[in-house]
């Protein structure tokens, strides 16, 4: 396949490369024609020019025109330009005629000596000689249609260098097409081969950036990002299933050892220990309740009933709710309500789940005779609920993962508190699906601060 692409883009950057040189070179070859042959053009009447103007400088020293002072000059433009003159007096009789060296010239020479174009083909233009505004006769010019010996070499010598010029160029061309369709395919290839060891489940697998052109560089570092998140929830994965099977295991072996007691005739069933294995079941059903309402939370078709909520109310509500399990752990519990009616948008059900698990999570965390602080601002379209505590905080290298699915930091702890790792993304889910946002600040051992933004009404 790669072969097969390399070859197309070798091939599309040599036909735009051979495009451009041949019609580079074309234009150069027909400009420097143009310009060549109006330099010829105006050299011949250059040379006509002198012509005249010696023909009327003769007129004036002897009164006439003889052509006699200009013989060595007819016959060197005859020899070396082709150019030959007849002057012809007032009376239409020939003064002089330089077309015997046009004669003599046939005579002495084949058609291959004299070269291309043949001295055969001329043409003629006619001029004035005036003396005193008198016209004392006139001047006919004979030259070739075409090129002559000279002008002719210069030309296929010129047409050598061009074509030479034009080999080197694609070469050249040649050369760059293919490192530049290898430089693609063999990032192309990169990719193409990871993605392979990818599919094998090869979550190490990397491609590498540099040196590759900007394109490749953007797809294989993208290609690096997915690698590294499919790394990492393979990775929560297997966490999450080590977490959850010791969850599970710990109160499903309470209880069978319980009820094989029970059925052995070991134990009583008294109250106390039913209650006992009550409690291990229910420690069960928390986890499964808390697993559907993941599922719940990221489901894209969620269900939200929105409405216009007050501020004050809903944290006069978690007041009550909270304030006794604060008490009786010893925690300073702050509510700060807004002094004016502020009212937000949002599912009233959703909006308490989002802040139980949040206020349950800072009284998890917080040490007694520490303290809780809940309070709410406006922001541009937007109210922001903030919880603050002075509790044992999170680390640094575990803050950008919170959110993860069944990440848990500090596994030790968070078995003496209970969970699976599952509460912020149940609440990021909620807040997501409320177009909301919730951002988490926090230090070790100093504390957690927790926004949580909704939309206001319109």
């Amino acid at each position: 396949m790669f072969r097969t692409l390399q070859s197309k883009l070798m091939f599309f950057f040599l036909v735009l490369s051979l495009s451009g040189i041949i019609f580079v070179s074309m234009a150069i070859q027909l400009g420097f024609f143009g310009s060549f042959r109006e330099y010829l053009d105006t050299k011949r009447l250059e040379q006509v020019e002198i012509v005249v103007d010696r023909l009327e400088q003769e007129y004036r020293i002897f009164g006439t025109v003889t052509g006699e002072t200009i013989t060595q000059l007819l016959h060197h433009y005859a020899m070396t330009d082709h150019l030959f003159f007849i002057f012809y007096d007032q009376e239409g009789n020939v003064v002089f005629d330089s077309m015997i060296h046009f004669e003599m010239m046939k005579g002495m020479m084949t058609h291959d000596q004299m070269g291309k174009p043949n001295v055969e083909k001329l043409t003629s233009d006619r001029y004035s000689v005036t003396m005193n505004n008198e016209e004392q006769g006139y001047l006919i010019v004979y030259y070739p249609e075409e090129y002559v010996d000279i002008d002719s070499q210069f030309l296929q010598q010129f047409n050598k260098y061009i074509i030479f010029t034009a080999i080197i160029m694609i070469v050249i061309s040649i050369m760059i097409s293919y490192f530049i369709s290898k430089k693609m395919t063999q990032g192309l290839r990169q990719v193409s081969n990871a993605t392979r060891e990818l599919q094998k489940n090869n979550l190490k697998i990397r491609v590498p950036s540099s040196n590759q052109v900007e394109e490749i560089q953007q797809l294989a570092n993208s290609f690096n990002e997915l690698a590294e998140s499919l790394s990492n929830h393979e990775k929560l994965r297997k966490q999450f299933t080590n977490d959850l099977a010791h969850e599970l295991r710990t109160p499903l072996a309470t209880l069978r050892s319980q009820i094989e007691a029970f059925l052995d005739g070991v134990w009583e069933p008294t109250p106390e220990r039913l209650k006992q294995s009550h409690a291990e079941l229910m420690r069960l059903v928390r986890l499964v309740d808390d697993l559907e309402k993941l599922l719940a939370a990221e489901n894209p078709q969620i269900q939200l009933h929105p409405s216009e909520l007050h501020v004050q109310d809903v944290l006069q509500s978690l007041k009550a709710s909270f304030q006794p399990l604060f008490e009786q752990k010893g925690i300073e519990l702050s509510i700060e309500k807004p002094k004016v009616k502020v009212t937000f948008w949002a599912d009233r059900d959703r909006f308490f789940q989002i802040m139980v698990n949040l206020l349950n999570n800072a009284l998890k965390y917080t040490n007694e005779d520490g303290k809780v602080t809940v309070k709410s601002h406006e922001e541009k379209q937007s109210v922001v609920f903030m919880i603050e505590d002075n509790g044992q905080g999170i680390s640094e290298a575990d803050l950008p993962h919170i959110f993860e699915r069944f990440y848990r930091g500090e596994k030790s702890r968070n078995r003496k508190t209970g969970g699976v790792g599952i509460g912020l993304s149940i609440v990021k889910a909620l807040v997501e699906a409320h177009k909301g946002k919730i951002t988490i600040e926090s230090e070790k051992n100093k504390g957690t601060k927790v926004k949580v933004r909704f939309r206001k009404p319109e």
